[in-house]
């Protein structure tokens, strides 16, 4: 009985022992790739336009707020249009506050000023790096009449390793928009 019992051990631990070498997994990196950006007028009904990225699709508000919305990131940019009457201090204050609420979370903050004087446009570009809620935030002005904010934002929870392909393609459609922004006269 002893030498049956000790006979299907050695045959239970033979047969399951026989199974393929492990091999480890190559290292790879996930490739994200994203289409080649073509830009068109925005056609609104807002005292301002500018050039967005074909793959996005404008959702407008009736106070000229709009969102550009990215389904294939998973992202949307948000803007948001003021009226300057007197407030443009408040209104620059606010806006950044805002971009630097994100500190807290955020590695690093960098501030990158625009200037286009031929068009009349003035503003300042946030390019936040970390697990920040918020990847980018920038504001423009002509100073005395119009003031636009915007920030982008992921349906995810912030992972900045995660989300930083979608963040730089972002990044460049929002430096396209301050450079391609325009007042309606």
């Amino acid at each position: 009985m002893k030498h049956n019992l000790l006979f299907y051990l050695f045959l239970t631990i033979l047969v399951v022992s026989c199974k393929d070498d492990v091999q480890p997994k190559p290292k790879a990196m996930l490739r994200l790739d994203y289409p080649m950006a073509n830009y068109a007028e925005s056609a609104i009904d807002c005292p301002y336009t500018f050039d967005k990225n074909t793959f996005s699709n404008i959702k407008e508000n009736t106070d000229c707020s709009l969102v550009l919305d990215y389904p294939m990131m998973k992202g949307s940019i948000y803007l948001t249009y003021k009226a300057v009457n007197g407030n443009l201090d408040t209104l620059l204050v606010d806006a950044q506050k805002l971009s630097y609420e994100h500190v807290r979370k955020a590695d690093n903050i960098i501030d990158q000023p625009f200037v286009n004087p031929e068009d009349g446009v003035y503003g300042m570009f946030y390019e936040v790096s970390g697990n920040a809620a918020s990847q980018s935030q920038f504001y423009v002005t002509d100073s005395t009449e119009h003031f636009v904010t915007g920030s982008l934002y992921f349906y995810a929870k912030p992972n900045y390793d995660s989300i930083l392909p979608a963040a730089m393609y972002l990044q460049n459609d929002i430096r396209r928009i301050m450079e391609s922004l325009r007042w309606k006269k």
